[in-house]
């Protein structure tokens, strides 16, 4: 599905089926033109003749690091099927070279992850951000028998991801589709800031009643509009720990990736004056941020609450001030500010006051003029 939906975005074919071909797998490639519940869409077809081979690690990597496509390319697909065989040598307790990839293992698998490597770079693409992951419900077939979904080395590969099960009951998110997002989105949740240049819809085998079986793409190029992401708000109030309990424990939440943490002093029931510590998360880090509040305060409950935040694009300078360089960071409506750690070690090594630092590393980047508006 993913390659038949970059195909569709753009990628060329003729190129893509060039460099399939160069694997010498024995096998043929081409994509044809369908509808799932009238929506038009590319499928890619592997005609393997029924090959199921079952093989291991090195034996995958020989015959990518063997085909005429691109190093980066290269370099991806082989950092997938690496993650691939991790999450099974995991799943499986056994050494990663000893890793058997059955279904994964099969020419038309790795057709799909070489083409999709392949198609990305065809494409330019730099980038990747990714949705919340569909996973499907139900069961499934495999070489090692009835297992729910999502499989479990797609629950492995897919680990501090967002997913949700909607719709058929079916497997709707395969262990190499986790092992492609995991391995080369950079971030996932709401859609980035970008100016759309192509779309893509990828088909897939079945075609159910209530939904149309394809991927998505969009192709583009960044805007400075306001970020959109997703993120989740972590809130306790506590009413028995002392500030030193509390400030430790912002110090490790911070440490754990929290995005902010913040104490309010609040009344609780009995009219007790406590501490509301609110943390802001990005999804994949809510599960740890829960324990660490959990290790480091004396809450006995979390509520996690989804929302919405938006960040304004912003860059990085670096300027040279009598006391050091100081980094600075900028948006595109004029607000800037000097980095205050940077601000407060000049001042120590100096001997300066801090505000002395920090109106100079302004000064110096208002000289720049540098047109942030």
């Amino acid at each position: 599905m993913t390659v038949g939906a970059l195909v569709d975005a753009g990628a060329e074919w003729p190129a893509l089926d060039s460099a399939l071909r160069s694997l010498n797998l024995n096998v043929s490639f081409h994509v044809e033109k369908t509808t799932r519940k009238g929506i038009t869409a590319s499928k890619f077809m592997v005609e393997c003749d029924g090959q199921t081979s079952h093989r291991q690690l090195p034996q995958i990597e020989k015959i990518i690091e063997a085909g005429k496509i691109s190093n980066g390319a290269r370099e991806n697909a082989l950092a997938i099927f690496r993650r691939i065989a991790d999450a099974e040598a995991k799943m499986h307790n056994v050494p990663i070279e000893k890793v058997h990839f059955h279904e994964i293992g099969a020419v038309d698998s790795i057709c799909d992850i070489v083409g999709a490597c392949v198609a990305l770079d065809l494409l330019n693409i730099s980038e990747i951000s990714s949705s919340a992951i569909n996973v499907g419900s139900g069961t499934i077939e495999t070489s090692h028998g009835r297992l729910p979904v999502p499989a479990p080395a797609t629950a492995e590969l897919l680990n501090n991801a967002p997913i949700y099960s909607a719709g058929p009951q079916s497997e709707l998110t395969t262990p190499t589709g986790a092992a492609l997002l995991a391995t080369l989105a950079s971030n996932f949740g709401s859609m980035q800031p970008m100016r759309i240049t192509s779309q893509g819809f990828g088909a897939g085998e079945k075609d159910f009643p209530s939904q149309a079986n394809v991927l998505r793409v969009l192709v583009g190029e960044r805007t400075d509009a306001a970020q959109s992401t997703s993120v989740n708000i972590l809130e306790a109030n506590i009413d028995d720990s002392t500030p030193q309990i509390l400030g430790y424990a912002m110090e490790r939440l911070l440490d754990e990736g929290a995005l902010d943490v913040t104490l309010t002093p609040v009344f609780m029931k009995k009219n007790r004056p406590a501490t509301m510590i609110s943390v802001l998360s990005a999804p994949e880090f809510t599960e740890q941020l829960a324990s660490t509040l959990f290790a480091e305060t004396s809450t006995l409950g979390v509520r996690i609450l989804r929302a919405e935040r938006r960040v304004l694009a912003r860059d990085t300078v670096e300027v040279e001030t009598s006391y050091g360089r100081v980094r600075i960071k900028y948006t595109e409506n004029g607000t800037f500010a000097p980095e205050f750690d940077d601000c407060r070690r000049a001042a120590a090594q100096n001997g300066v006051p801090l505000r002395e630092v920090i109106a100079e590393a302004n000064q110096t980047f208002r000289r720049l003029g540098i047109d942030n508006s």
